[in-house]
């Protein structure tokens, strides 16, 4: 896994469970821990299927030599 994708899956984990304690302490701040969490997780699976791609492309690239 990048070293990217996993700060993100990081953060993803901790805005997660921010939010779980904003929610049941009743703050509603919690809302903005879930979209913290949205964005975390869209950075982690770009950076995840980059790394795939790029792994495929040099694979391809190898057995066509």
């Amino acid at each position: 896994m990048p070293r990217n994708a996993l700060y993100a899956s990081i953060v993803l984990v901790l805005a997660v469970t921010a939010a779980v304690v904003s929610f049941v302490k009743g703050n509603w701040l919690g809302v903005v821990w879930i979209l913290m969490a949205g964005v975390a997780s869209n950075i982690a699976w770009y950076h995840v299927r980059k790394d795939r791609a790029e792994r495929r492309a040099a694979t391809t690239a190898a057995d066509r030599r």
